[in-house]
């Protein structure tokens, strides 16, 4: 096994190419849950309990490393257009005694699509409980966002795509090409940016990954680049995120910089569909140690991010895992095992499924 630098790829900082800075001896990957519909975000409970969300609006358990058969919902209005649906997934930073875990999904109101945020309470065989806690985030079928994470401030962080509306993207009044900050229970912040609106930053086209650099409050992001009918192909993004800033979109975008708007600290092109994102914290793999990931739904692999631990928000390298190659792929996360969990999304309309499709894979110590 080896990582391939990206040779297609036009970056803000050098990276590594064709260099074997991996051992074929250190991990192995498998099948840990296959024949699934377009996975599109992983939580895990507990050491054996897995939860996922599917993109046609089902959310799906994994338990003992057994796929139960039966849903634990469906949610009847998730919108299956485009690649909108059953989008985010996270669990309250209070999980283990209030049960709460957070679910975003795109659903058709009229002639016009929107997001909304839903908690519901985790009874182990159902959820219960429904609480809205936002809603009418103005959504189009191929730019709905939709990550939700909590931070290391324990508040609720939502990216959201721009509704194929690119001047809401600089419009801090839509909730639309943002990533939003509000409290657990849907209030909104009082040391947010902007007093009483839940928009933490803006100019974004469609963010669809986020984490935190371990250890601190260094916040990075993935974003999906035009795709032709709103500019230029490619531009996609790896952003570090900051309170209040403009990102640009759609003023700026690519390589281009403009005074006042912040500039990615990779960018690549053509376009390689960052789907996700994550920092690796486990020292199950000592390779991947505070490297930040993220599944692309275009060239077939993952990324690997390396991050200056002595300064984390210089990027010092990026490199393609040459043997993550099952198709697109959409989510990655960290279990409690210390593997790394990554979903296959070939049946979306774009790819190319395989026997088996979809997929959950498990990257893990030999």
């Amino acid at each position: 096994m080896f990582l391939m630098g990206c040779s297609q790829c036009s970056t803000r900082e050098h990276y590594v190419s064709g260099k074997d800075t991996t051992s074929s001896k250190s991990y192995t990957i498998e099948v840990f849950a296959e024949n699934l519909t377009i996975p599109w975000s992983i939580v895990f409970t507990d050491a054996k309990r897995m939860l996922f969300v599917e993109r046609n609006g089902t959310l799906r358990e994994i338990a003992g490393g057994t796929l139960n058969p039966k849903p634990l919902h469906v949610f009847p209005d998730a919108s299956q257009n485009g690649e909108a649906g059953l989008m985010g997934l996270a669990l309250d930073p209070s999980y283990t005694t209030n049960k709460f875990i957070y679910i975003s999904y795109a659903y058709q109101k009229d002639d016009n699509m929107f997001v909304r945020v839903v908690r519901y309470t985790d009874e182990t065989t159902s959820i219960t409980d429904q609480k809205i806690i936002l809603d009418n985030i103005l959504a189009a079928s191929n730019h709905a966002g939709c990550r939700l994470r909590f931070g290391p401030d324990d508040k609720l962080y939502i990216t959201t795509g721009d509704a194929t509306e690119r001047k809401l993207a600089q419009d801090i009044n839509s909730l639309s090409g943002k990533i939003l900050r509000i409290n657990a229970d849907g209030s909104v912040p009082s040391d947010n940016p902007y007093p009483g609106n839940p928009v933490w930053t803006y100019g974004h086209r469609n963010p669809q990954g986020i984490d935190w650099y371990p250890g601190t409050s260094i916040l990075y992001s993935t974003e999906h680049g035009p795709s032709t009918f709103d500019g230029k192909g490619g531009g996609d993004e790896v952003n570090i995120i900051e309170k209040g800033k403009n990102y640009g979109w759609p003023v700026v975008s690519h390589d281009e910089s403009q005074p006042g708007m912040e500039s990615p600290v990779l960018e690549f092109t053509p376009a390689i569909a960052p789907a996700s994102g994550m920092f690796y914290r486990s020292d199950s793999i000592p390779l991947f140690k505070d490297n930040f990931f993220f599944g692309c739904l275009r060239g077939n692999g993952m990324m690997r991010v390396i991050v200056d631990p002595t300064n984390p928000k210089k990027v010092l390298s990026h490199e393609l895992m040459a043997d993550v190659d099952f198709g697109r792929i959409r989510e990655i996360a960290e279990g409690p095992d210390g593997a790394i969990y990554f979903s296959t999304s070939n049946k979306d309309g774009r790819g190319s499924p395989r026997k088996g499709d979809d997929k959950i894979y498990r990257i893990r110590r030999k």
